[in-house]
């Protein structure tokens, strides 16, 4: 049945079964434990802050899923999940945090209980949320089956978003603009950098219209001057200041779904030598939309970049972007595909990145992004509004 909480149709959940179930028969699975908290609202529609405990689903090639957590939050599932009640399960408070007992032990009987005990089952065992602990006792409790990787399986099938999901994401790039406007607006010598977050934070969460804010699965990067050096600071209570350049790295979040963007401010008058950075970031964007384009390679957007910056002689090093869609803290990122030269990921239309080619030079930071949406024909779409530039202000 369908849950009217549930933030799609049937059918999507139905089209991601699919893709998922390929892929387990693909790798010789006869079920997968889900545990990333974005993975299991794809599958579920599961929308709760509840990761800090063990909690995951169980997906076999027959059936409903299975959302599988702490019993008070089992009444989460119960009130997002799309599945039928008797398929969202929960386990007992004594397990919390126990040092005697521990919830992979409730879930063997669950997977004993559906005739796993000697299956192949497959773990997500590079995730934030699946410790060695974990891992440890559901080997033990499942002696006779044979637990086998299966990090990042069902990430992969997220890549290419349904027309659905693009239209939250447009939701969020909506969003995005009004959060990333209000930054710009608010940014002012004196004012004090949290007081700033706050105005940021408030306008993310109101939304747009009668699109509603989520929280973003990574709190606004605001670094100035010589923190901006910096990609991932956040904020304090010291006041901007003339001749600083700050960076923000925000997003707007529906339902999930995100949209990044980021704008730098320069209170004053900048360098000649931002300036020339500037229009070498400006070109290099440009030229990797332009590569951005189904049939191209994730790689082919970082090279179109790399190759403006080193006519202008800027060295850079890293990746220059990721896939993005649902997700929860702490990363906003899919973990699947980046825009960086060793990635041959073949672009598809539906596939959405965070297009990210910021400067970290030695004095200061320049980040001017775009969240990017690949087309049936031609070059990428960019999905928020705000001027490409940096932001003189002064």
């Amino acid at each position: 049945m369908t849950h009217s909480n549930a933030p799609f149709s049937q059918a999507e959940y139905q089209r991601r079964l699919a893709l998922t179930r390929s892929a387990m028969a693909q790798a010789d699975l006869d079920a997968i434990f889900v545990t990333d908290p974005s993975n299991q609202a794809w599958l579920t529609g599961y929308d709760g802050w509840s990761f800090y405990v063990h909690q995951g689903v169980i997906l076999t090639m027959e059936g409903e899923p299975i959302w599988w957590g702490r019993y008070m939050d089992m009444m989460g599932g119960r009130r997002t999940c799309w599945m039928d009640h008797d398929n969202i399960l929960g386990y007992g408070d004594h397990f919390v945090q126990s040092t005697e007992i521990h919830p992979m032990q409730d879930l063997a009987l669950h997977l004993k209980a559906r005739g796993l005990d000697k299956a192949r089952i497959g773990v997500e065992m590079e995730n934030y949320y699946y410790s060695a602990k974990a891992h440890a006792v559901l080997t033990e409790e499942m002696s006779e089956a044979t637990l086998v990787d299966a990090t990042a399986l069902v990430n992969w099938q997220r890549l290419v978003k349904s027309e659905d999901e693009i239209s939250f994401i447009r939701k969020a790039a909506r969003i995005s603009d009004k959060v990333v406007q209000t930054a710009i607006d608010r940014a002012e010598p004196g004012v004090r950098k949290n007081d700033l977050v706050a105005d940021i934070m408030h306008a993310g969460i109101t939304g747009v219209g009668d699109d509603w804010g989520d929280y973003p699965a990574i709190v606004p990067l605001t670094p100035s001057g010589l923190d901006a050096t910096a990609a991932h600071l956040t904020w304090n209570g010291a006041p901007m200041r003339e001749g600083e350049a700050t960076f923000f790295e925000l997003s707007g979040c529906y339902r999930r779904y995100h949209a990044p963007l980021c704008r730098t401010v320069f209170l004053g008058k900048p360098s000649d030598e931002m300036l020339r950075a500037e229009g070498a970031q400006l070109e290099g964007i440009e030229a990797g939309l332009n590569a951005a384009r189904a049939g191209n390679r994730t790689c082919d957007i970082a090279n179109a970049f790399m190759d403006v910056l080193a006519k202008h002689g800027i060295e850079r090093s890293g990746r220059m972007g990721y896939s993005i869609g649902l997700s929860y803290p702490p990363d906003w990122g899919e973990r699947t595909a980046s825009i960086r030269s060793e990635d041959e990921t073949v672009l598809k239309p539906g596939m959405v990145f965070h297009f990210m080619p910021a400067l970290w030079m030695d004095s200061w930071g320049l980040e001017t992004t775009e969240t990017i949406l690949i087309r049936d024909n031609g070059a990428a779409e960019p999905m928020c509004s705000i001027d490409r530039k940096l932001f003189v202000k002064g």
